[in-house]
């Protein structure tokens, strides 16, 4: 490991104390409310001084998104080597982006903001490299649990799939649900009281629809789901507490 000098030292810590200016602003306003000179403002500091870290402020989005997507890649870890059949280690992952969604929700939004290509396309490469790298990270995690499955028999993969499509469908309907969910407060006037029951349904439906084993009717997947989450929680609580105390203290 290489050690660090005391003036890399101090650009690291003044990087993470603009991240940590510049996130509730962020959050809070959104990416109109944040400006360079805001941030300086708050930190005394002259303007200057916040462009030697970060060249406009979509670096600044897109490294405060990164720290998010650490933080779900941290939860997937977690989840995603539980024992027994591929596919309820596949469930556990779901379970992992519930409490992502629900209990991390500024992460979650944060996140979001990378989907803006305007955002995306201010930003340097060397920072949507890093993105990319982490959403490969989690990419692998659960497309190793599917082949992981067609390893043991457990799924036959359609020839026009590959691992990673077979995941995108998974993907686009928990992570696009729960952007609608986040997004839309009038769900229940248009008949969706219940978004998360709809997901599972959803999910459960996909999975048996694949033959995925074991298979199983909807009042058992739900019951394994809460036992799930009764197990997991703990484990996500301290890599959520565990990420946010690391970024306070740096």
């Amino acid at each position: 490991m290489v050690e660090l000098s005391r003036k890399q030292r101090e650009m690291e810590k003044r990087s993470s104390d603009i991240l940590r200016v510049a996130r509730p602003i962020l959050i809070a306003e959104g990416f109109q409310g944040l400006s360079m000179d805001r941030v300086a403002s708050q930190m005394e500091y002259a303007k200057g001084t916040i462009y030697n870290h970060f060249p406009n402020k979509e670096e600044i989005v897109l490294a405060l998104a990164f720290e998010s997507m650490e933080l779900r890649r941290g939860l997937f870890e977690q989840s995603a080597y539980i024992t027994g059949a591929a596919r309820l280690r596949m469930m556990a992952l779901g379970a992992a982006c519930e409490f992502y969604t629900q209990h991390c929700t500024e992460d979650f939004l944060v996140e979001q903001c990378i989907r803006n290509q305007s955002i995306w396309d201010k930003s340097s490469e060397q920072r949507q490299n890093l993105i990319r790298q982490c959403e490969g990270q989690c990419m692998g995690i659960v497309a190793g649990i599917v082949r992981d499955a067609v390893a043991r028999n457990e799924l036959a993969i359609p020839e026009s799939l590959t691992p990673e499509e077979l995941v995108f469908g998974f993907w686009a309907i928990n992570y696009g649900s729960q952007i609608l969910t986040s997004s839309s407060p009038s769900l229940p006037a248009i008949g969706i009281n219940n978004p998360l029951n709809a997901i599972r349904v959803h999910c459960c439906t996909l999975l048996n629809g694949f033959a995925w084993q074991p298979i199983m009717m909807l009042a058992d997947y739900n019951a394994f789901m809460s036992n799930l989450k009764q197990t997991l929680q703990p484990k996500f609580w301290s890599v959520k507490n565990e990420k946010h105390s690391k970024l306070a203290n740096n």
